[in-house]
């Protein structure tokens, strides 16, 4: 009987011998694919963050020509700041990659600043209905692009810190994972606009 039994053993110790490679082989590659796997989800989420704030630049470049149309009805003379955001609007929608779309959204929201600055100064065109629903609108969007970017530049970190941090940052070499940029803004964006009305 107890020779039965060490038979028995040795059996179970030879196969677990044998299976242990097989199993760990396994449990590695499992591995591998759960990593991969969230390195793709991160990635995935990226993108989609992106084109939430692409939407929403689209939106708010598609209300400008009504809000430009509104105010040259009131303030004809003031031909430069209309070919401005108009420039700055054709920029922003030839600008491809987080960068490049930053920069392009910064100078336009500049050119639109100046237009509200010419609007202000017109205070029949305020009381206007289209021209309240449109500032409302762009109001609107603007709070909508900048949760956008918020919600982008949250996915972009955690993207950029999976790929960059081991092990993910072997199998993002591996796979082609790239880093991504952030959507940021310059140091002009983040001072306060000064706006004063001199008299002659």
């Amino acid at each position: 009987m107890s020779a039965v039994i060490l038979s028995m053993m040795s059996i179970s110790a030879a196969t677990l011998t044998a299976a242990l490679p097989v199993v760990l082989v396994g449990l590695v590659v499992l591995w591998s694919v759960l990593l991969y796997n969230r390195l793709v989800l991160a990635r995935n989420r990226t993108r989609e963050a992106w084109s939430g704030i692409d939407v929403q630049l689209k939106r708010r470049s598609s209300l400008i020509p009504n809000l430009v149309e509104t105010v040259r009805g009131y303030a004809n003379h003031e031909h430069s700041v209309f070919i401005e955001v108009t420039e700055a609007r054709g920029s922003l929608a030839k600008a491809s990659g987080p960068a490049a779309v930053a920069a392009a959204d910064q100078t336009l929201t500049s050119a639109l600043g100046r237009l509200m600055v010419v609007a202000e100064a017109y205070p029949q065109l305020k009381a206007v209905a289209s021209f309240q629903q449109l500032q409302g609108d762009l109001t609107d969007t603007e709070e909508k692009v900048a949760y956008a970017r918020q919600f982008y530049n949250q996915n972009a970190l955690d993207y950029n810190t999976r790929i960059q941090t081991f092990p993910g940052n072997l199998f993002a070499g591996w796979f082609g994972f790239l880093p991504v940029d952030f959507f940021n803004t310059d140091e002009i964006a983040r001072q306060d606009v000064k706006v004063s009305f001199t008299t002659a």
